[in-house]
């Protein structure tokens, strides 16, 4: 018996990790050190709070760097990082932490933060919520995911397949491994949510469902 796709969303408490860096030496050894969810806050912050826009604004590491210690070219290659490529927040932290390695071994980097602009690092705690919404079918999964709101596509685009690591969005993975439509959930694993908003993903979803089943009544 197929399992049923149970629709979660999550609410997120901001926890200050009482750890501060006024230039980037202190800012390199505390990005070596802090949790992985405070990796996963300062990369994906700006996407949740501004999910209307599209493309999403920088990365908290990037734009401090950027426009607090004034480092334009360290912060350009820190934002230009491309996440989706990470299905790991280790390997996330390693590609940062090799990048401002590199940068401090010019022996460039020496401007220190204005008082009260320190980066503060941070995370969130992550309360998961059910919606009441379940599926079992490609049918009611394409009639659910008009009504869910975007924070449940966050959780399960984007959550699940780096915070949580499991290698792939809970909805590529339910349509792979109970309903077996494999060439449906390898599209939606393509999609790259960090290009567009999360309204539109949730239409190229729908789009996709809505082309396999047309195709199937045929």
């Amino acid at each position: 018996m197929k399992n049923h796709f149970n629709f979660f969303t999550r609410l997120n408490l901001t926890e200050l990790l009482g750890k501060k860096a006024r230039n980037l030496g202190d800012f390199f050894e505390l990005l070596k050190t802090v949790p992985g969810s405070s990796i996963y806050y300062h990369t994906h912050r700006f996407l949740q709070q501004h999910h209307f826009l599209s493309p999403e604004p920088p990365n908290d590491f990037a734009f401090w760097i950027s426009n607090v210690l004034q480092e334009d070219t360290l912060g350009e290659m820190l934002a230009s990082v491309d996440i989706v490529q990470f299905k790991k927040i280790s390997e996330l932290r390693a590609r940062f932490v090799k990048i401002i390695e590199g940068f401090l071994k010019e022996g460039k980097a020496t401007n220190f933060a204005p008082p009260g602009e320190e980066f503060h690092f941070m995370k969130a705690v992550t309360f998961v919520i059910p919606t009441g919404y379940s599926a079992s079918n490609l049918e009611e999964f394409y009639e659910i995911m008009e009504h869910v709101t975007i924070h449940s596509i966050y959780y399960h685009m984007f959550e699940a397949r780096l915070r949580l690591e499991k290698g792939d969005n809970d909805f590529s993975n339910w349509l792979e491994n109970e309903l077996g439509e494999h060439e449906l959930a390898l599209k939606i694993s393509k999609l790259d949510p960090y290009t567009q908003t999360l309204d539109g993903l949730r239409r190229k979803i729908i789009c996709l469902l809505g082309d396999k089943l047309n195709a199937r009544n045929k």
